[in-house]
Parts: C-alpha cells; structure tokens; sequence
C-alpha cells in the first residue's frame, strides 16, 4: 500500500508510504518516481519550528495531486506534529522529493529543502554542522546544484521578529551567495488571507534581503487548518481558509515557473569561505595562545642570558598528549580530534565530519588548510586524543639552554648563530606565524564580504572584532584600517 488512513475525518487523512534514505549528511525523503524527461523546481524552506513547516511541505503535495475542497482528503508526507523550539532534536537537512504519481497536477517534480534546528538554542556548533551537510548536499553527485525560491516561513501574527526567529532567518541567509537574492520570499503561514502588514514590517525593519514588489517583500499566503476536523460550525469557514490556501500556492507555484534558478556556485564558495574562516579562527585563537606562551618563554631566556645569569628560572612549554570524550556517534560520524603527524599539533577539534582526516573539514584539495605548510591529508590522523601545549616553571642550567635552543633552529649554514641571535630568530618566527595566521582569516573576510547575501550575522561581527584587535596589536594599519571599514557598515 502507497498510503494508510491515520484519521477518518472529515477530512480523511493518509499518510503516504515514502521511501527513505539516509545519503552522506543528509536524508532523503521521495514520493513517486523520478521522470528524467520533466524538469525540477527546488525550494529551500527557513524558519523557526513550530511555524507550520510540516503543514506547508504537505500543501505543496496535496497541491500538486490536484486535492481540491470537494474530495474531503488530505496527505501527509511529513507527520503534522511538529514540537516546541526546545523539544526539536532534529538536526539532519532533510530532502523531500516529489516525483511522478497516477494524479500529479504539476508539469514538473519539486525538490523541497529543510533545515530544522537551523539557528535555534543548540548552538554554533548544531549550525555548522547544518551549514556542513548543506555544503555536501550541494556538492553531491546525486544532491542539489540550482535552487528556484528560498522561503522565509513566518506566522501571519508575527508583528517583530523574534531575536530567536531573527536569528533563524540572519544564520541562514549569510549562507547564501549574494546572487540570490531575487529569489528570496516570505511564506506566510495561519494567515487570515488578508494582507500581514505586520509582518512584513518586522521583515523589513530586520532588513533581510529578499525579492521586493513596489518596494515590499514578495510574499504568499497559506492557511494551516487544511486537516481540521469539518465540523457543521466552522465548514463555511475551513472552506474559505481552504481556498485561498489554495489561491497562495498557485501564485507561489507562478512565481516558481517565471523565476530563473540561481546556481549554487556562489553559495558553496560562501560556504567553503565560512568554514574556512570558522577553522581559522578557532585555530587561530589556539595558536596565539601557544606562541605567546613561547615567546614568554624565550623572552625570559634572553632577559637571563643579558643579566649573565648561570641558570635562568623560565615558564618552560611542554607538550602532552590528551584524551578526549570521542568515538563513535551515529552511523557516519566519528567525533574526534585530527592531528598532523609531521608538525605533531592539533589540526581540529572538536571534528565530527567524518571516519577519517581526508573527509575532515580541514582538507583542502587534499591539504590541510590549519598547517603552515598545507601539510598533505595522508599525513594527519584521527583519533581520540589531542595535542596540547601546557607550561611548567623550571630552573634551566645555560648549558641546557645552549642545547635545546640552538638544536630548535640549526641550520645548514657552517658558522651557527650565536645562542642570542638564535632565540631572537625563533621570536622573530613565532611573531611571523601569527601575522600569516591573521592575514589567512583576513582574506576569508574580505572574500565574504564581496560574495556573501549576508556578511552581518553575529558570528561576522564578532570574527571581525577579533581581528580588528589583534590587527591593531601587531600593527597591520592597512588591514586594521579596512576591517574598521567594514565593522562600520555592519
């Protein structure tokens, strides 16, 4: 059977067997069978749960079987249930997949694209692993590479967005490249059917960048109560909810056959630079601290060696190897650390994004993208312990001092640098390393700016902020002066 009855109604409500499968990062739900002879529409789908998402994926199939009033039905791809913005565990992009049947309406297959859990209180870290399976949906052989409408889905009653909402809607639309603009509306939800002037005000006092019609958001109308009970009382009522339910859906389905796809080029390079940019801070932050610990350390050799003293009392570093809560998680993920085994150093932590290094979202072109040589993937390791760097304070004799330091920077050359110029030179690379570290986060920025749909989400400002300081720190005035440019306009 292709359907079973939930509910007897009326209306009668069934819901559809569909075929599911799990495909990389990402789930997969169908309905039908593929045509390759008939074209596709996608439509991603953005928005808070609870806004009546489910309720909308289902309108958009009874809608293409031609359900009309009359026929006292109502299909359901996805279970009408959705939970509370806490209560949603969710986290995988879901796929839904409306291919050929004995009654399709439509003169093409739909693709519809969710992202629950997208911007809600799990956190940065629920976000970028969204933002990763999107990337590998749009990546894929057998995944997405155009997208026809992204839908800001809203209650009608919104009167402001909510700071979470608002922060739902920022998340995702710094995802996108800035070619997709046009094709951005506001899908407005248990509507009335008369115009949500409210909402529409908090979406342009959010300024959020989206298709306009004389200056307003391109908006569509769909009411949620298509499966309520039919009682005698509200009939007359479900009956005209009904019906220009139905009316918004044959708008949004015009708006869909006129409007040209946007590849999604632009949006895996945005992709591409925020996780990048997000390793790059992090690691970042991580290799400051450790390279100031050294250069305190050597500091404090060099003030020794200057007062002519026969052992110096340093913070000496050290480095450990340190067990992590890791291992198996799920059926594709193995939550871990990856180091490089030539620069023997954490490359990523915490790494989620695969078995092994080379599927790691560090790897670039088959390099690695943290190591200061771009040190080949087949030299890394995933596994559950971490490199950490940690200190200890000592008493070191001149004569360990000699040895240790000047073995650190030997060189070919015949004459060795005195022990001096030696530590002075280990300085002077440390202050260099994090100056290349800083300009590789500075050109993410700059990138995503001229690229990006959105380049003022919380997590741009506050990258930008870290920068700008440690900018002005070491004294880069053209790049400190550009990064204040930018925060300006933010």
């Amino acid at each position: 059977k292709r359907k079973r009855k939930v509910h007897p109604g009326p209306p009668a409500v069934y819901q559809l067997r569909s075929k599911n499968v799990k495909s990389g990062t990402f789930t997969r739900i169908t309905v039908g069978e593929k045509n390759p002879n008939k074209p596709n529409k996608t439509i991603l789908l953005v928005g808070e749960t609870g806004t009546g998402k489910s309720t909308l994926i289902n309108a958009f199939f009874n809608y293409s079987m031609g359900v009309k009033w009359e026929k006292n039905a109502w299909y359901q791809i996805v279970v009408e249930e959705e939970k509370s913005q806490t209560e949603s565990q969710t986290s995988n992009v879901i796929v839904y997949e409306i291919f050929d049947f004995k009654y399709n309406t439509l003169p093409y297959s739909l693709t519809i694209i969710d992202t629950p859990g997208f911007g809600d209180t799990r956190g940065k870290e629920n976000d970028n692993m969204i933002s990763q399976q999107l990337l590998d949906l749009f990546r894929s052989g057998d995944g997405v590479n155009e997208v026809h409408a992204v839908g800001l889905v809203m209650k009608a009653s919104e009167n402001r967005l909510t700071d979470r909402l608002k922060n739902v809607f920022s998340s995702v639309m710094s995802l996108f490249g800035n070619d997709l603009e046009k094709n951005i509306v506001a899908l407005i939800t248990h509507s009335d059917g008369t115009t949500p002037k409210n909402a529409l005000k908090a979406l342009e006092a959010a300024n959020i960048k989206c298709a306009k019609n004389e200056k307003k958001p391109v908006h569509f109308l769909f009411n949620n109560c298509q499966r309520e009970q039919r009682t005698e009382e509200q009939e007359e009522n479900l009956k005209a909810a009904h019906k220009f339910s139905e009316k918004g859906m044959r708008s949004f389905i015009r708006f869909l056959g006129k409007t040209a796809p946007q590849k999604l080029e632009k949006t895996k390079e945005v992709l591409d630079e925020r996780k990048e940019l997000r390793i790059c801070i992090q690691n970042l932050i991580e290799k400051i601290q450790v390279i100031e610990m050294k250069k305190t350390e050597r500091i404090q050799i060099l003030e020794g060696l200057e007062k002519n003293q026969p052992i110096v009392e340093i913070d000496e570093t050290y480095k450990v190897k340190e067990p992590i809560n890791g291992g198996e998680w799920g059926i594709v993920f193995y939550d871990g650390a990856t180091f490089c085994q030539l620069c023997e150093e954490t490359c990523h932590y915490p790494c989620t994004t695969g078995w092994g290094p080379k599927m790691c979202g560090i790897m670039k072109n088959g390099r690695c993208i943290v190591c200061i040589n771009k040190c080949p993937a087949s030299a890394h390791v995933k596994d559950t312990w971490r490199y950490v760097i940690k200190t200890r304070r000592v008493k070191m004799p001149l004569a360990e001092i000699d040895e240790k330091y000047r073995e650190e920077t030997e060189t070919e050359r015949e004459n060795k640098l005195s022990l001096l110029e030696n530590i002075q030179k280990q300085i002077n690379q440390l202050t260099a390393e994090k100056s290349q570290l800083l300009d590789e986060c500075y050109q993410h920025v700059v990138r995503l700016e001229e690229i990006a749909l959105k380049a003022d989400s919380e997590s741009d400002i506050n990258n930008l902020d870290f920068l700008i300081g440690e900018m002005k720190e070491i004294g880069d005035t053209e790049k400190f002066q550009k990064l204040e440019e930018m925060r300006s306009r933010m």
